[in-house]
């Protein structure tokens, strides 16, 4: 598969390892040098240095051509964007999204953007560890409290 990935940092940097470790082919759009050391000097990662919002860096990164998106950077408006830029402009069906809040990660849900909140994908896996519950799926972890709905 071709991958793009939007952010170096510690998910964005781990992603990009695992996946070229299966043979998957995968190009990098950072903006801050220093954050590629995450990913070793033996990482065949293709790197883009600019920002994922930038149509000329997008182009360099042959995002038309990725089979999947990964917005993974610190700001929830940042990834945001990047994900809708990414799937209306260039047509990219597999776009995930790093969403920090989780009002506004269920909001891009209902407009069909797959979002991760990791908030509640740490809260939920740590109380079924604690309750030596089976994990359960991303969606159902993503299920808001009904206290943070309101």
């Amino acid at each position: 598969m071709n991958v793009v990935i939007f952010g170096c940092g510690r998910t964005g940097a781990t992603l990009a390892l695992q996946l070229t470790s299966m043979g998957h082919e995968v190009t990098i759009i950072e903006q801050n040098p220093a954050s590629l050391r995450r990913l070793g000097n033996d990482h065949t990662c293709r790197i883009v240095m600019g920002s994922g919002l930038d149509d000329d860096v997008l182009l360099q990164a042959n995002v038309s051509q990725a089979d999947y998106f990964f917005a993974l950077t610190r700001g929830d408006n940042t990834n945001l964007m990047a994900a809708q830029i990414v799937k209306l402009k260039y047509g990219v069906e597999k776009v995930c999204v790093k969403v920090a809040d989780p009002l506004r990660a269920a909001a891009y849900r209902d407009m069909g953007y797959h979002c991760i909140n990791p908030s509640s994908l740490t809260a939920g896996m740590m109380r079924d560890w604690m309750i030596d519950a089976p994990y359960q799926t991303v969606d159902q972890y993503n299920n808001l409290v009904t206290e943070l709905e309101i």
